[in-house]
């Protein structure tokens, strides 16, 4: 028996070159854009801004932070519970009272924002931070 070759069929195969350049630039393109995301955690010298004059209210309150994390109001330290306390019944007999917060520049900033959000929460919506006026040039 004599078996004949097929010279005339051709060789199938799959080109994978443009799978593999789609794959690449696929690869590329999110490790480029995960190196974006990644600058969120990046330290940023903040602009700093010309500090606008308050106008002095009646009744205001004066909330102090040192550097090691106290509390102090008008001089007097005090416990975040304690601030709750005198915030809720100040928010109640004067809801337009100012909230100033004299906090350290080495303070965590989350007590600072801690504190805010207990005057906010009590009633108190007039809230201000103190600050130094930046030096002019």
């Amino acid at each position: 028996m004599k078996f004949s070759r097929r010279d005339n069929q051709e060789d199938v195969r799959l080109d994978l070159t443009p799978l593999v350049d789609c794959v690449l630039q696929l690869i590329i393109f999110f490790m480029l854009t995960s190196a974006f995301v990644a600058l969120t955690g990046v330290k940023v010298s903040l602009p700093k801004a010309t500090p606008e004059a308050i106008r002095h209210q009646r009744e205001e309150l004066q909330v102090s932070i040192t550097r090691e994390g106290k509390v102090f109001l008008e001089k007097r330290e005090v416990s975040l519970e304690d601030l709750r306390e005198i915030f809720a019944s100040r928010a109640k007999r004067a809801p337009e009272t100012l909230v100033v917060v004299n906090a350290d520049r080495e303070c965590h900033h989350g007590l600072v924002v801690e504190v805010l959000d207990l005057a906010k929460t009590s009633g108190l919506k007039n809230l201000a931070i103190a600050t130094l006026p930046k030096p002019k040039r």
